[in-house]
């Protein structure tokens, strides 16, 4: 059964310890990350966060990267029939990923939506961190430390959805340098990965000099995946920056079956412990 924690505002750090090993390199993680368009196909069309849910099992990441996900909505929730009971980041952990955590940034007087992150392993301490540049476009970054088997050291995770607009993306994206330089060790394993609306790949340099994270993504000219829109991929929006790893596979989820479910393209890749 897993267990429904909001991590809305700071919360302290869980009692549990971390599984201390002695042979980091043999750890190997699957990453992924997906806006999920809260639940609905491109367009609004149709909702489809059931299909989204046996997708996402099927891809079968260890940790998942959520975007634009629903924690309440009552208008659906009394439009459809086959609405989940249970938040969206809940209803897509069942019996899979053993726990989760959600950062609530958009709330309105019929719900409220953010990110997520889903994990097969314990999540020891998270904070959803407020990097709204104005009140009409809510965003935040849900940053976690998460205890996996054979890491001698938690892992960090960040999960985010950047701005629509250039100069807030540059505030929001020194946000994040800033935490990671004052929340995480250097050599502590780190993904960060989200939707970042950086068309223009201006954060993957600010990142790559500011803190040495390398999109696992990027092809040989730097350039990151297509991402948006998910029938056609034209746009670079979606990011996984690693540090800490090796990359190995890696793949951008956009068949006929995929695209049908959101307007954004999953992402996934596998990776090893340096």
């Amino acid at each position: 059964m897993v267990q429904a924690r909001d991590f809305s505002d700071k919360m302290p750090t869980s009692g549990r310890r971390p599984n201390r090993a002695s042979n980091r390199h043999s750890v190997k993680i699957h990453v992924a990350t997906y806006n999920i368009h809260k639940g609905f196909s491109q367009f609004n069309r149709r909702l489809m966060i059931r299909e989204l849910r046996e997708h996402l099992r099927v891809l079968d990441a260890d940790i998942i990267f959520l975007q634009e996900v629903l924690g309440q909505h009552r208008r659906h929730a009394a439009r459809f029939d086959d609405w989940p009971h249970e938040p969206q980041y809940e209803f897509l952990a069942d019996e899979v990923w053993g726990d989760y955590a959600y950062g609530r940034n958009a709330v309105y007087d019929h719900g409220h939506h953010g990110n997520a992150l889903l994990s097969r392993y314990p999540i020891v301490r998270a904070e959803n961190q407020d990097i709204s540049t104005h009140n009409l476009e809510r965003r935040g970054m849900l940053h976690c430390e998460i205890e996996v088997p054979g890491s001698s050291t938690p892992l960090h995770c960040v999960c985010l959805h950047l701005s629509l607009h250039e100069r807030g993306r540059r505030h929001q994206v020194g946000a994040l340098i800033e935490r990671i330089r004052r929340e995480v060790p250097e050599r502590a394993p780190l993904v960060v990965a989200g939707d970042f609306n950086d068309w223009r790949n201006f954060a993957g340099k600010r990142l790559a000099d500011s803190l040495g994270l390398r999109e696992a993504l990027a092809d040989h000219w730097g350039r990151p995946a297509r991402s948006f829109p998910s029938a056609f991929p034209l746009l670079r929006l979606d990011r996984i920056y690693v540090r800490g790893f090796q990359v190995g596979r890696t793949e951008t989820h956009r068949s006929s079956a995929w695209a049908r479910l959101s307007d954004h393209a999953a992402l996934s890749a596998h990776l090893q412990l340096d």
